[in-house]
């Protein structure tokens, strides 16, 4: 989160938006907050210091055999980035799945209430049919114009 911070320092928050899917929806979420932007996300984690606690230690990549170790002071920090609220529910657009086999549907709906929410019938957690929901996100954060 600090090298984004870092990143985004000068950046002009009144244009720009961001864009995150499961983890990153969640630091998607934290960033918009931060910066006062539009966020798209797409079956975004809602509670990521919960949910990765149970896999501390030496782990792999979920699309890899690559080893790591995810420490204890990560769920800490994931904590201390986490928005209690969000202060301007219209800046999100969230596209949730409630074929999502990772995460819940409901969780994620009820996080981002009040904000601009496709939810689907089917999908999964990839959203496999992001290239469907491209116009709509487009559109969302005024690349369109």
């Amino acid at each position: 989160m600090a090298l984004l911070d870092d990143g985004l320092r000068d950046w002009p928050s009144t244009t720009m938006g961001v864009v995150g899917s499961s983890l990153g929806g969640f630091y998607a979420t934290a960033v918009a907050e931060q910066h006062a932007c539009r966020a798209v996300l797409l079956n975004p984690a809602v509670d990521p210091a919960r949910d990765l606690s149970r896999h501390i230690g030496e782990t792999t990549a979920w699309h890899s055999d690559e080893r790591f170790f995810f420490r204890a002071e990560f769920i800490d920090e994931l904590r201390a980035i986490s928005p209690a609220r969000l202060t301007q529910p219209a800046r999100y657009f969230a596209v949730i799945a409630k074929g999502d086999e990772v995460l819940s549907w409901e969780e994620m709906t009820e996080r981002y209430r009040g904000c601009r929410i496709t939810l689907l019938d089917g999908g999964d957690h990839a959203l496999s049919d992001f290239d469907v929901h491209l116009p709509a996100i487009i559109a969302f954060l005024g690349l369109d114009r």
